[in-house]
């Protein structure tokens, strides 16, 4: 049949199973948005703030769904407001398509109204982009677009559609959608170099990245550690592939990670790392962190191997068929001593915590695992309350954490909520949320508090008010001698009205019973809440390697 190229467009969606997108429409998608109004029955657009927040919403909604993630700008303003989204998705590896309208392109290169060169602008930020400029074209250039995103390690593509390809028309029929090819078992040689790697070390440890979320290779990672006796430690974006109950689990490493985790990776003489990139927060001083230990690495993307870290041995390919490889030719061994020794650990880790406060940002991520069940969402933006949540939230389930690790982006948590939420709808949980958020990052993006709303997303976002920019005043505190330039807020925005004007429940807490009151309240509703919870502004993240530092220098009081 003979369509348009907006027609395409939204029928090679559907055709690629895309039922929910994500956008803000304008001039130059007009055509694109026409048809989409036409098959709302077939996908189900979420209107957002704006365009970032759209760009991390499709990015929350992959994370959960493990399915592509797609977001709809027009060109210009439109176009360049998903950018920092995109650049998150790269960094986080993260499956997205994004759609952007340009000017006709008889009009390109001129300084036409709201045209910019957003395929140029993101080449370094997308694993491809294209710009589209033979409506023929169209339909293979979105069906490739989607083989990328989600084959190997997975990533953001973008697709830029002028105006005049949107009203062209051509021939469209429906083609099967592409799967990527089947990954190739390791050879039989590279399995057994690490198996006899295995065999010679003595105190393993398992190092664990996002790599194994997307492969969904937890499992494997859980055999591993039983079958050597490894603790696991993990980066950031690889907390939620394990459960927190699993015998071996030690949680975060790195600058901001748990004691034990950071002690036992310092102690390992065998480090495996698993779908993770080493970067500078993960390692500190890269001599150190290579000193006592030989390092096997396994990744699907060759970039990342001897790129950071100088390894002892990497592996190339897929984690889960390599893990399910490795695991075959193993033999059980014991590590009575290393577990001894990490067991120490633990109990040192448990010694130095402390806290003095009324209501400490522990007894906050607590109060919400008493009311959260095993599949609720939980998102964060960027900061201490991010790195409290990795510490303390006790993960059961795969894909139920959604943070930013590469990029760092605050601002992130709202978009990233409202995608997840939308994801997770048809769940036993019915789409439940929470945002840990604090009052420097929810200030971002707070304007996606009206996507929520509209939506009507069991929602709620707990924001760790200190006043204060706390994780930046916490380096200041530490290296800059207390020199609070430009961190303390001394901003006058009262939440609670905020949410009310909203339109969502308002709730201020300063203490742990009235925080009790306000969590239980929270989820029996089904619309957005905001919990305002007053916290100290000198409340800080511990422990801390210094950057560049090791464990011999670790900050824990």
């Amino acid at each position: 049949m003979n369509i348009t190229g907006a027609q395409i467009v939204i029928e090679t969606l559907i055709e690629q199973g895309c039922d929910t997108v994500f956008g803000y429409p304008g001039g130059q998608v007009l055509f694109i948005y026409d048809e989409l109004y036409k098959k709302r029955d077939k996908i189900h657009h979420i209107l957002t703030a704006h365009e970032q927040g759209a760009s991390h919403a499709a990015d929350g909604y992959a994370r959960v769904t493990g399915k592509v993630g797609v977001v709809i700008a027009t060109s210009g303003p439109g176009a360049t407001n998903l950018v920092t989204g995109i650049a998150n998705a790269y960094l986080d590896s993260t499956p997205m398509v994004a759609i952007t309208g340009n000017v006709p392109q008889a009009l390109l290169g001129k300084d036409s109204f709201q045209e910019v060169d957003i395929t140029g602008i993101t080449m370094p930020i997308t694993k491809h982009n294209y710009i589209v400029k033979d409506v023929n074209e169209l339909a293979e250039i979105i069906r490739e677009a989607f083989l990328i995103a989600k084959s190997g390690r997975p990533g953001p593509v973008l697709i830029d559609i002028p105006k005049d390809i949107q009203i062209a028309t051509c021939e469209f029929l429906n083609a099967p959608v592409l799967e990527e090819k089947p990954h190739d078992a390791p050879s039989e040689k590279s399995i057994e170099k690490i198996v006899q790697i295995i065999k010679e070390s003595n105190r393993p440890y398992i190092y664990c990245g996002g790599g194994v979320v997307h492969s969904g290779a937890g499992k494997e990672v859980e055999q591993l550690s039983e079958m050597i006796d490894a603790p696991i430690g993990f980066s950031m974006m690889g907390l939620s592939a394990v459960p927190y109950e699993h015998k071996n689990y030690l949680g975060m490493t790195g600058m901001h990670g748990r004691f034990a985790s950071i002690k036992a990776n310092s102690e390992a003489d065998l480090i495996i790392a698993v779908g993770v990139r080493f970067s500078d927060r993960a390692t500190g001083n890269k001599v150190r962190y290579t000193k006592n230990a030989k390092i096997v690495h396994i990744d699907i993307d060759p970039a990342e191997i001897d790129k950071n870290i100088t390894v002892y041995y990497g592996l190339i390919g897929d984690i889960k068929i390599t893990l399910t490889s490795l695991l075959e030719k193993l033999e059980v061994k014991k590590h009575e001593q290393w577990q001894s020794e990490v067991q120490k650990m633990k109990n040192t880790e448990a010694e130095q915590f402390f806290k003095d406060s009324i209501m400490h940002p522990k007894d906050i991520i607590e109060k919400i695992m008493e009311n959260a069940d095993d599949s609720t969402v939980i998102a964060t933006d960027v900061g201490q309350h991010q790195m409290w949540v990795s510490q303390y939230y006790r993960f059961k389930k795969p894909r139920t954490f959604l943070t930013s690790g590469g990029l760092g982006t605050m601002g992130f948590g709202m978009g990233a909520a409202i995608g997840g939420s939308i994801a997770s709808i048809n769940g036993k949980n019915k789409g439940r949320t929470v945002l840990f958020t604090g009052d420097g990052s929810f200030g971002m993006n707070l304007n996606e508090l009206a996507t929520a709303v509209s939506n009507e997303l069991p929602l709620i976002i707990i924001i760790m008010n200190n006043g204060v920019l706390g994780m930046v005043r916490q380096w200041q505190t530490t290296f800059y001698e207390k020199r609070y330039s430009q961190t303390t807020l001394e901003r006058k925005t009262d939440f609670v009205k905020l949410a009310e004007a909203f339109g969502a429940d308002g709730i201020r807490v300063n203490n742990i019973g009235e925080l009790d009151e306000a969590v239980k309240k929270a989820f029996k509703l089904q619309t957005p809440v905001v919990i305002d919870c007053i916290i100290n502004k000198d409340e800080r993240v511990l422990p801390m390697i210094p950057p560049g530092g090791s464990i011999d220098n670790v900050i824990v009081k």
